[in-house]
């Protein structure tokens, strides 16, 4: 699965080696030479992943090659904010970013391609959920449990995740837990980031994305949070909508119809109309959805689906709901540095995102800050 190949330049650069990646060589991996790739473990549109050996420490991690980065505005924008975000934040249920392999010296200017480097997890939450493994109760409180702790860390340094998903769930042998893949992130009222309705995969987007665009807050992610945790329970997606109006309709058909209260936070007088013109329902309790579930977890579940985003339950209430009991300790939380600004917006252009992803690998290579770079 991992081939040494020769180098596709005249000259080797120093420190690299290359090797083929997945059936027929078909990835490229210009890597440092203290990782020897093992073999592929994942493809799609955010690149290739691979596991590996890095010689130095005897570790296994994740190297994820991000391909031509630069070919899509909203993909090296999404890459450097994970590359900052994952610089600041340091939390056991939040993937550690170990490094970010620098390109040769000659292409500071040019390099397509970004290497980063994560610590190596065995499966994803995805996976988990549509295994035939049992789950049992306390299974579903400590995968929650986890979830909870590493948002409320990233919602206490004003880090909003924004794409919440089974998928972005990353889990070990030993039901460890960690979230990943911060490309849809923004700092919430922090610095000068665009806001936009355009994040989280639609079966696990909140009410006010639906419906208003862009004015929301934290709250979202709890929304994603409450659809995780209904799929663990119920072992499949609970809003599985074919469209955003098909997505609106089944929220409302499972929690029931919301009264003119709940509605006050919508703003755009169309989505208003649309919203009071459905039929009115009570809904299907959670209790029949989850006839097996611990009635605490019902509660908190319905907590965190409520549909209008002011009364839904926040990340550090969840912690402490009597379901977390056993769990939750007020004795064990990190503290937390000042709120980040990653000022990164969507109007910077390709050299400027391309300077400052080279000035982030440097925080893992300080040496090639004395190179003739």
């Amino acid at each position: 699965m991992a081939t040494l190949i020769q180098p596709p330049y005249r000259i080797k650069p120093k420190g690299k080696h290359y090797y083929g990646i997945g059936k027929l060589e078909k990835t490229l991996f210009e890597i440092d030479m203290k990782y020897v790739p093992i073999k592929l473990i994942g493809r799609g549109g955010y690149g290739v992943v691979c596991s590996s050996i890095n010689k130095d420490t005897n570790e296994k991690v994740a190297i994820k090659k991000i391909c031509n980065v630069f070919d899509n505005c909203g993909d090296s924008i999404g890459t450097l904010r994970e590359m900052k975000i994952l610089r600041y934040i340091q939390h056991e249920n939040v993937i550690t970013l170990k490094d970010i392999m620098m390109p040769p010296t000659f292409q500071r200017t040019s390099f397509k391609d970004v290497y980063l480097v994560y610590e190596l997890m065995d499966t994803d939450l995805h996976q988990i959920i549509k295994s035939s493994q049992i789950l049992s109760n306390d299974h579903c409180k400590y995968f929650l449990f986890q979830l909870l702790q590493g948002l409320n860390y990233l919602h206490s340094s004003n880090i909003l995740h924004r794409d919440l998903k089974p998928k972005n769930l990353l889990v070990n042998k030993n039901f460890d837990l960690k979230i990943c893949d911060f490309g849809f992130a923004r700092t919430n009222g922090v610095g000068d980031e665009s806001m936009t309705d355009y994040v989280v995969t639609r079966w696990y987007r909140a009410p006010e994305l639906l419906l208003s665009g862009n004015n929301y807050g934290a709250s979202i992610d709890i929304w994603s949070v409450g659809c995780i945790f209904a799929e663990i329970l119920g072992r499949k997606p609970i809003f599985q909508g074919t469209d955003i109006l098909n997505q609106l309709k089944l929220i409302v058909s499972i929690i029931g119809s919301p009264n003119e209260y709940d509605l006050e936070f919508i703003e755009n007088p169309k989505a208003m109309i649309f919203i009071k013109s459905l039929p009115f329902t009570k809904g299907t309790q959670f209790s029949r959805l989850f006839p097996q579930a611990d009635p605490l977890a019902i509660d908190l579940l319905q907590k965190m689906l409520t549909f209008d985003p002011t009364k839904r339950i926040t990340v550090s209430e969840a912690r402490r709901h009597p379901y977390m009991a056993g769990l939750y300790d007020p004795r064990c939380n990190l503290p937390v540095r000042a709120p980040i600004n990653l000022d990164v917006n969507e109007n910077l252009d390709e050299d400027m995102v391309r300077e400052m992803m080279w000035n982030e690998m440097l925080h893992y290579h300080p040496e090639a800050n004395f190179a003739n770079v």
